[in-house]
């Protein structure tokens, strides 16, 4: 990819672009002192510890850790690809850049197709709106959707639309306006005669919802009947060169940054769930696209959140649809709840008979764990009062709390069970314990088990605020230093070099070298994007936000270096003091005093 975009044009758009308007895009930011204040996009909190910096170029938050120039912002927040950050960034800054289609995964040919593809469809979403909100044409179709509860906040939120009852109006509206219609029949919109090859509108007289990829392109749409009788109830588009729906959730566009902020994501089965959820508060929704959660979809949720609440049709076929969906999730290490409805409804139904509030909080916040919902899933059917099958019930819901890793949970499904069945608790630890082939089944998994979405706690933890030792602040303000001035960096190459003791130090001051070494200036901002770790983006973000004073001193220039070289030396010392008393127990008086004085040649040393 460097070979196409070269580093001065992508330092060209960073210097272009400013990271402050980019990001109050997303996130509110009042200015405080030198630097910009707002609430973190990527994780919960309800006072702003995200800082960005106009000087710099960069974020950081304070609370969770993340940190990065412009591009890692849109990276992380969206989703993309460090190329489609460019791209992005650079349409904004109105810079020219090589054609995307020029990469071997793409012809120039069949990216200009994708582009047409994606501009017929936001032409007809726009057309389809307009036909729903202001023509008479469409005003059965609005009258269908308001008495169903939708508002026209709700119908302009996601662009809903109609299409006319007619066979070719689409097909003369796009070959019009210079779409070639075999391209369109490509694209989904249009569909051919077998008998004359003729071409007809793939839509007609329904109600339009948008599809958009998680991008906000317009890639596909879903017609609903109105006519009940008129099958099927739901026209899909075809998946096409814009559109995999195993590779989209629908509303992921608008939901991410929400999901971002609750840390948390509903996941729904269809559209009219999420859009009523939405308009009930609920902004953090999704949908499968009419099929089981797929291990891509499953995979672009935990890229952003670990804990899922799977919100599904409280019938049969959607309780079935919650386990498959659950060991998806729990398979990559997300953490699962479900928000269990009654009498037999889908939340659709369910908001419009109860409510909004209701929904979310006898609904969602009443959401179960996976475990209670199995318990009650593995009943369905069943006769508990024949021994067989409440053998095998038993033994099912024994299955699923062996598999759980927190102690504490297992004892709480274990007490039940042993209350709900009158048999002692210890009878059912030891099924499990035969059944699983474990000494303990209330044994601590080890670190090595524990599951990602269990790590993050402690990840978070890690970063609060914590006093460091001498020798690791004065790693830090050396480099908080280093990465205002080349020359002090190269003051600290001389004294220093590799030698700082926290591996990540020792990284970044590598790549901050290299960097002056190249010629280039103090910038903060530039010398992140030539970092690619992202592990090291935290580091070096939170250091570069060190308010530190433009000139130091000779004095302490040489404090700070002190104590980076001394702490070798300390180490080394306690290491002997150890190995001088174990001489000492073993009654070994000579080695003992060897060494004791090696311990004095060392702490002469530090002076």
């Amino acid at each position: 990819m460097g070979n196409r975009i070269p580093d001065e044009t992508i330092e060209s758009i960073q210097s272009s672009v400013d990271i402050v308007e980019v990001i109050n895009e997303y996130v509110q930011l009042k200015k405080q002192g030198r630097n910009y204040f707002g609430l973190c996009p990527f994780h919960g909190e309800s006072t702003p510890s995200f800082s960005v910096s106009p000087e710099k170029q960069i974020y950081h938050c304070f609370g969770c850790g993340e940190g990065g120039n412009v591009f890692s912002f849109l990276m992380n927040l969206e989703g993309l690809s460090f190329i489609d950050s460019i791209y992005k960034l650079g349409e904004k800054a109105g810079i020219d850049l090589p054609d995307p289609a020029g990469s071997q995964q793409a012809s120039p040919e069949k990216n200009k197709d994708v582009h047409t593809m994606i501009e017929a469809h936001e032409l007809l979403k726009k057309f389809y709106h307009h036909l729903l909100i202001n023509t008479k044409e469409g005003q059965e179709a609005l009258d269908y959707l308001l008495q169903r509860g939708f508002t026209k906040e709700t119908i302009e939120k996601f662009e809903i639309g109609y299409s006319l009852d007619s066979w070719d109006f689409v097909v003369k509206f796009l070959t019009k306006r210079g779409f070639d219609a075999e391209l369109m029949e490509k694209a989904g919109l249009l569909v051919r005669k077998q008998s004359d090859q003729s071409f007809l509108d793939r839509f007609r007289n329904r109600i339009m919802f948008p599809i958009h990829d998680h991008h906000g392109n317009t890639v596909a749409f879903s017609g609903r009947v109105l006519n009940k009788n008129e099958q099927p109830k739901y026209l899909n588009s075809p998946e096409t060169k814009i559109f995999n729906k195993s590779k989209l959730l629908y509303n992921f566009n608008q939901a991410r940054l929400h999901i971002r902020k609750q840390e948390q994501a509903i996941l729904f089965e269809g559209f009219a769930d999420v859009i009523s959820a939405a308009a009930s508060g609920v902004e953090h929704s999704i949908a499968t696209m009419g099929t089981s959660l797929t291990d891509e979809q499953a995979k672009i949720l935990k890229r952003n959140v670990s804990d899922i609440i799977i919100c599904y049709d409280s019938d049969s076929a959607g309780a079935d649809a919650t386990i498959r969906a659950s060991r998806t999730l729990t398979s990559i290490g997300c953490k699962v709840r479900v928000a269990v409805i009654s009498d037999g409804m889908d939340p659709d139904d369910y908001i419009r008979k109860h409510g909004p509030e209701k929904f979310r909080n006898d609904v969602i916040g009443a959401s179960v764990t996976l475990t209670a919902f199995k318990m009650q899933y593995y009943r369905r059917g069943k006769n508990l009062q024949n021994e067989g099958e409440r053998v095998e019930y038993i033994e099912k819901v024994l299955h699923e709390i062996s598999s759980l890793k927190s102690p504490v949970e297992q004892e709480i499904y274990l007490k039940q069970l042993s209350s709900e069945f009158s048999l002692p608790i210890e009878v059912l630890k030891e099924q499990i314990h035969r059944s699983s082939g474990r000494k303990d089944p209330n044994a601590r998994p080890n670190s090595q088990q524990t599951s990602p979405a269990a790590q993050k706690p402690a990840q978070f933890k890690a970063r609060q605020k914590r006093l460091l030792p001498a020798f690791h602040n004065a790693e830090r303000l050396l480099i908080a230093h280093m990465l205002k001035n080349e020359d002090f960096a190269f003051k600290v190459l001389d004294r220093v070099g590799l030698q700082f003791n926290i591996e990540e130090h020792r990284a970044i001051v590598t790549y901050l070298y290299a960097y002056y070494e190249e010629g280039n200036e103090a910038n903060a901002g530039k010398f992140l994007a030539r970092v690619q770790d992202r592990k090291l983006h935290q580091h070096l973000t939170e250091l570069a936000m060190m308010q530190v004073q433009d000139e130091i001193s000779e004095q302490e220039l040489s404090d700070y270096v002190k104590q980076v070289l001394n702490h070798q030396n300390w180490l080394k010392i306690k290491e002997k003091e150890a190995e001088k008393n174990d001489a000492e127990r073993a009654k070994d008086y000579v080695k003992a005093a060897q060494v004791a004085m090696e311990i004095v040649g060392l702490k002469r040393a530090l002076k």
